[in-house]
């Protein structure tokens, strides 16, 4: 793995990236969609990060100049069947009071501290209203104030309310808004101003759910899909960045869903998108070099 960091050593408004020392993983990242979330403590000159690889979950921390300074693995929880599930995405969730880390799987919801050291919530997941092959998981992660919201595999948003401290952590609300498997799940960068709409949702088929937040969440307005699905999602400053399966990036106004920009510059489905909220620059990865 590669990390790389903004700087801007003439020009303020001038941002650029250099790369630091590789950090080896003890395996590969899985092809996953999102597979790479951060988490910068700069108090601690620390930077952390996260990769799903199969049944794992690959942490390492690093200091400064990519200097790598522990590893950890956690897996999904298993239960009935053969095979350990597979895990299908790993991130930091930071909370007005308190870090965590969400992990989701073929299986149900983990919840940790930060570092990943002890497990503080498990919510396993239920197939009941799943078909016989209907392969059952959890994906999309974010979070707003205090509340988790998780996607599933049946368009359900699972929404749970975070104590201060403690593993008294409640599932309060279940969100319906898709008709198809949830993709992922984006929520305006904490340090933005209070807005109408502070979560996005995505799917399969490519629609987008916009939601505001609170001690019940309201469905603000949706998105339609086009035949392609989005695979990534971001919210900042009132604007929605989509990525999407045929190449796509469109850029929405979260608040009416108008769509402004639609950028026609890849030949391959997108497989994320990261914001660099200071400056307004986003990136967009592929499943193949030469993006």
């Amino acid at each position: 793995m590669v990390a790389a960091d903004s700087e801007g050593p003439n020009d303020p408004g001038v941002r650029m990236f250099r790369r630091e020392r590789s950090i080896p993983l003890q395996g590969s990242a899985a092809a996953l969609c999102n597979n790479l979330s951060v988490l910068q403590l700069p108090v601690r000159s620390l930077t952390h990060f996260g990769v799903v690889h199969g049944p794992n979950a690959q942490l390492l921390s690093a200091a400064p100049e990519g200097v790598p300074l522990a590893q950890r693995q956690l897996h999904a929880k298993e239960g009935a069947g053969v095979s350990p599930p597979l895990i299908t995405q790993v991130h930091w969730c930071v909370l007005p009071f308190r870090v965590l880390l969400v992990l989701t799987s073929h299986r149900g919801i983990q919840m940790y501290e930060s570092d990943g050291s002890v497990m503080v919530y498990w919510h396993a997941l239920d197939s009941g209203d799943a078909a016989p092959v209907q392969a059952v998981f959890a994906r999309g992660i974010a979070s707003s104030d205090h509340f988790i919201c998780v996607g599933t595999w049946s368009g359900r948003v699972l929404v749970f309310d975070i104590p201060a401290k403690g593993p008294n952590i409640v599932l309060s609300e279940e969100l319906s808004g898709h008709p198809t498997s949830v993709t992922d799940i984006a929520s305006k960068p904490a340090q933005e101003k209070d807005s109408m709409a502070d979560i996005v949702t995505a799917d399969d088929s490519g629609l987008l759910c916009i939601w505001r937040s609170g001690p019940e969440f309201k469905l603000l307005t949706r998105i339609p899909g086009f035949g392609a699905p989005c695979a990534s999602v971001h919210l900042w400053q009132g604007i929605i960045a989509a990525g999407y399966g045929n190449g796509q990036v469109r850029l929405y106004e979260a608040s009416t869903g108008t769509l402004h920009v639609q950028i026609d510059a890849h030949a391959r489905a997108i497989c994320a998108l990261d914001l660099a909220p200071e400056v307004g620059k986003l990136k967009t990865p592929l499943y193949t070099s030469g993006s």
